[in-house]
C-alpha cells in the first residue's frame, strides 16, 4: 500500500507548489474559517475560561514573542507539566510554530522518572501548572540545563518553588503587552515538533519525536469519517491528557475541523465530567475505558443521563463488551473503539458508526465494537509469526501486529531498537487477529499473554466476558507461576458498589463462554486495581505481587 519513500529525485516531477505542512497552519486555518468558535477550559483555579480560536491564535503569537526573547532556538525542547487547558493549547502552537519542540511530560509519574525524562530530552525550559509546583520543586534543581521555569498562572508566587535555581516566571505576566501577531518562520515540514514519551510501565519510557508533516497528516486523518469524524458542529471533549500522546491529536484536529473544544483541566471525576458535558453540550468524548467507567459509575449512582453525548471514542486499552452494551442500552451513546500508540501518532484505526455497521444485528455490532476497528487511509497493518513472516487476515490466525505509515515512528528518540523497527515496520508488541473485512482485534499484549502448558491464553478475552456480569465493575486477568503448567490465569475482580457476588457465581458465568482450560485457577475480590497515569492497568505490578500465589496455595494445601 504505502512504501517507504525514497530520497532520490523522481524520474518526472509534477509541477506543483512545494508548500510545507506546518502545525501553526492548523490554528491559522481555524482563524480564517472559524474565528468565533469556542475553546472552553476548566481552569486549575476552578473557574471556567472561554475564548475563541482567534483569541487563542493571538495569545499563541504573544507566547512566541516571549520564547523569542528568551532566546529559544529551533530544535530546543520546551517541556510542560500541565493539564488540559487553554494555556497548554497555546504552548502546542507557539513552541512548535517558532521551530522549537514541545516536550509534554506526564505529571503522574514519580519525581525520579520526570527528572530522568527531562534530562534524557535535554529540556531547556519548563512550563508548569501551579498545582504541580510541589512536584516540579523536587525536580528542577536536578536538571542542570534548565534555563527557566514558567508557572502557568497570573503570578509565580509558589512557595514550593522558592528554592528553584532556574529563574522563575509567571505566564500571564510574560504575555502581557506582547504583540498579537508573529512572523512564523518558514520551517521544513520534516522538522521535529512534538516529543512524547511512552507510558513506561516496564523500564524507562522511550521518546517518540514527531514532525510537523506527521502531525498535520494525522490531524487530517483524525477529522475524517474513518477516524473521529469531526465537524464544525461537533463539541469535542478530550479526557485523554494533553501530556499523553498529544491528547490523541485533539489539539491539532479540533482547529482543523473548527469544532468547539472543551478542555476538562484536572476534572477527571465522574461528577466533574458530567457537569462539563451537560453545561457545554459535549457530543464526542475521547478517553480510555476507565474514564468512561468512572462516568458510568457516577451516572448510575445518581440515576442521570447525558442527552447531548453521541459518541465516546475509546482507546488505550481493550473495550470491555459489558461497557459497550451499557453505553448503548443505558445512555444511547455509541462506544467507538480506536487503536493506536504513542508511536503511531497515535490514532491508526477505528470502528465509527457507519450505516453498514449500525444495520447489523446488535450482537454482531457489539462484537465489532470490541475490536480495534479498521486501519484508516495512510496506515497499513499486518500480523507476523515469530520469524517475521506475514500471516493471513482470516480472523482466526493470530500474530504480532506491525504497522507503517507517514505518522508512524521510525525509531525512538536517541535510541536504537532494531527489533521494534524492522523492515520499515513498527512492531507493536500487540498480539492480534485481522479479519477479511480488515477489522483488527488485539488478543493480548505480547508481554501479557498467558503461556499455560505451551499454549496461549488471552487475558483480554476472559476480562471481556467477565465485564458483562452485572455485578462486575472492573476485572483483570494475568498469568502467575504454576508448578505443572508454567503459568495459569488469576482473575481479580472489583465489584459494583452495592452489589454482591461470589466465586461460584462467576465461575458459573464463565462456564461455556471460554475453554475449560482457560478457566482462572482462582478469583480474588479487591477494592481497586492499579492504573498508570493514563488509565491503563498495571499488570506487571500485579504479576509481581501475586507471582507465587498459586505456588503458595499448593504448599498450604
Amino acid at each position: 500500500m504505502f512504501e517507504t519513500s525514497s530520497s532520490s529525485a523522481p524520474a518526472f516531477a509534477g509541477a506543483m507548489q512545494s508548500s510545507q505542512l506546518l502545525i501553526i497552519d492548523l490554528l491559522r486555518h481555524s482563524v480564517r474559517r472559524h474565528p468565533q468558535q469556542e475553546i472552553v477550559s476548566r481552569r486549575i483555579e476552578g473557574d471556567i475560561h472561554r475564548y475563541t480560536y482567534a483569541e487563542c491564535y493571538q495569545r499563541s503569537c504573544q507566547l512566541a514573542h516571549c520564547l523569542t526573547e528568551f532566546g529559544v532556538q529551533p530544535g530546543e525542547r520546551v517541556a510542560t507539566l500541565a493539564w488540559n487547558t487553554y494555556r497548554h493549547l497555546e504552548l502546542y502552537y507557539a513552541v512548535s510554530g517558532m521551530g522549537a519542540i514541545l516536550h509534554t511530560v506526564n505529571p503522574r509519574l514519580i519525581a525520579e522518572q520526570i527528572e530522568w525524562i527531562l534530562n534524557d530530552a535535554n529540556a531547556t525550559w519548563l512550563f508548569v501548572d501551579a498545582c504541580f509546583s510541589e512536584l516540579a520543586a523536587q525536580v528542577v534543581n536536578k536538571v542542570p540545563q534548565l534555563k527557566g521555569v514558567i508557572v502557568l498562572a497570573d503570578d509565580c508566587q509558589q512557595p514550593e518553588l522558592k528554592e528553584c535555581k532556574p529563574p522563575l516566571h509567571a505566564y500571564e505576566q510574560l504575555l502581557d503587552g506582547q504583540a498579537t501577531d508573529f512572523n512564523w518562520p518558514a520551517l521544513h515540514e520534516d522538522s521535529a515538533a512534538l516529543l512524547c514519551y511512552t507510558s513506561g510501565t516496564t523500564g524507562n519510557p522511550k521518546g517518540v519525536l514527531s514532525s510537523h508533516r506527521a502531525m498535520v497528516l494525522h490531524a487530517q486523518a483524525t477529522v475524517s469519517a474513518e477516524l473521529l469524524d469531526l465537524r464544525a458542529t461537533t463539541v469535542l471533549m478530550p479526557m485523554v491528557a494533553m501530556y499523553h500522546a498529544g491528547a490523541w491529536g485533539a489539539p491539532y484536529a479540533a482547529p482543523l475541523a473548527g469544532c468547539k473544544l472543551v478542555l476538562p483541566g484536572n476534572g477527571m471525576s465522574g461528577e466533574a465530567m458530567h457537569q462539563l458535558i451537560e453545561a457545554e453540550q459535549v457530543t464526542v468524548g475521547l478517553g480510555v475505558p476507565t474514564i468512561w467507567l468512572t462516568l458510568h459509575n457516577y451516572l448510575a449512582e445518581h440515576a442521570t443521563r447525558l442527552p447531548t453525548l453521541e459518541r465516546v471514542c475509546v482507546g488505550g486499552a481493550a473495550s470491555p463488551l459489558g461497557l459497550v452494551k451499557t453505553f448503548d442500552q443505558d445512555y444511547d451513546v455509541y462506544w467507538q473503539p480506536i487503536w493506536g500508540m504513542t508511536e503511531t501518532g497515535p490514532l491508526a484505526s477505528s470502528a465509527p458508526p457507519e450505516p453498514s455497521l449500525m444495520a447489523l444485528p446488535l450482537e454482531q455490532r457489539y462484537e465489532i465494537q470490541t475490536t480495534a476497528g479498521r486501519a484508516c487511509f495512510g496506515v497499513e497493518m499486518q500480523i507476523v509469526d515469530a520469524d517475521g513472516a506475514a500471516l493471513p487476515h482470516d480472523g482466526e490466525t493470530s500474530g504480532e501486529l506491525r504497522v507503517r505509515g507517514p505518522w508512524i515512528a521510525s525509531s525512538y528518540f536517541q535510541r536504537d531498537d532494531p527489533d521494534t523497527f524492522a523492515d520499515g515496520w513498527l512492531a507493536t508488541g500487540d498480539i492480534a487477529v485481522i479479519d477479511p473485512q480488515g477489522y483488527m482485534k488485539v488478543v493480548d499484549r505480547k508481554k501479557d499473554v498467558i503461556k499455560s502448558g505451551g499454549e496461549w491464553i488471552s487475558s483480554l478475552d476472559i476480562e471481556n466476558i467477565c465485564s458483562q456480569h452485572p455485578a462486575v465493575n472492573e476485572s483483570c486477568v494475568f498469568g502467575v507461576k504454576h508448578p505443572k503448567w508454567d503459568e495459569r490465569p488469576l482473575l481479580l475482580v472489583v465489584v459494583n458498589k452495592g452489589e454482591q457476588v461470589d466465586k461460584a457465581t462467576l465461575y458459573q458465568f464463565l462456564q461455556g463462554k471460554i475453554a475449560k482450560w482457560w478457566m482462572p485457577d482462582d478469583i480474588l475480590f479487591v477494592s481497586e486495581l492499579p492504573h498508570t497515569g493514563t488509565g491503563k492497568l498495571v499488570k506487571n505490578q500485579l504479576r509481581k505481587q501475586y507471582q507465587n500465589y498459586l505456588l503458595e496455595q499448593t504448599t498450604d494445601a
